[in-house]
């Protein structure tokens, strides 16, 4: 399994609080079947984030972790938020880019979604980068999956948290979301292992094979769409988008 969204990086943003906090996170996500890790550390218009220090900033967690034993790889990438595009040089973006890719996990705007947020979505592709939409149940309202089916429409991925799916009041919201074809990859959103979800996909990947249409699909969701990502690759969802429409 592959995590595309995760703040391990220790000291950097609201993630890990320190390179012991990292390990445990990474012994998490060993424990769980995860064997790549995505760190995204929060990249916001307010924010102070030192893009060009990312490289050496992963590379440090994930030679501590070859060190102990934790069968992890970390790689690079960043949770850009919306507002924050507007700036960013081509060399930025391209740190902030999920792996060695072209794929941007794009932070929406606070509140439900907006047309600004399509915008951020066509001025990526126009600059060459596909957007993966982070955690969407932040942000629903009535009109929540007809914006993403839009989004998907316009080359769009859909990144929902795995804990949110499993437990909690989110979950049916989600359910219903993924049984409309409007998710794509599960990412942990974990930022310690202290407090918060844990870093884990499992639980959530095993509500999303009860839902019928999306059974024989897992494992694309698990694995084949997150390393596409990760390479940069053209992804094609195996199912489509059904509104009821």
């Amino acid at each position: 399994m592959i995590d595309l969204h995760c703040h391990i990086l220790p000291a950097l943003d609201d993630g890990a609080v320190d390179l012991a906090d990292s390990v445990a996170m990474g012994r998490q996500a060993f424990d769980d079947g995860i064997e790549v890790i995505c760190a995204t550390p929060h990249f916001r218009d307010d924010d102070d984030l030192e893009i060009g220090a990312l490289p050496a900033r992963v590379a440090e967690v994930d030679e501590k972790f070859t060190s102990l034993g934790i069968d992890v790889r970390v790689v690079g990438g960043g949770e850009v938020a919306e507002a924050a595009l507007t700036g960013l040089e081509a060399e930025e973006l391209d740190r902030l880019a999920l792996g060695s890719g072209r794929w941007v996990l794009l932070e929406p705007a606070p509140g439900p979604l907006t047309d600004s947020l399509r915008d951020a979505v066509d001025g990526l592709r126009r600059r060459g980068y596909r957007s993966l939409i982070a955690h969407p149940e932040r942000h629903t309202a009535s009109d929540t999956a007809e914006r993403l089916a839009d989004l998907v429409d316009r080359g769009a991925l859909v990144q929902m948290t795995a804990g949110l799916i499993s437990d909690g009041p989110a979950s049916a919201t989600l359910l219903e979301l993924a049984g409309q074809g409007l998710v794509h990859v599960l990412g942990s959103d974990a930022h310690s292992s202290r407090s918060g979800p844990p870093l884990a996909l499992s639980a959530g990947l095993e509500r999303l094979w009860e839902i019928a249409a999306l059974r024989e699909h897992v494992e694309w969701i698990a694995r084949d769409a997150p390393t596409a990502v990760l390479h940069g690759h053209p992804v094609e969802p195996p199912y489509a988008v059904t509104l009821g429409r």
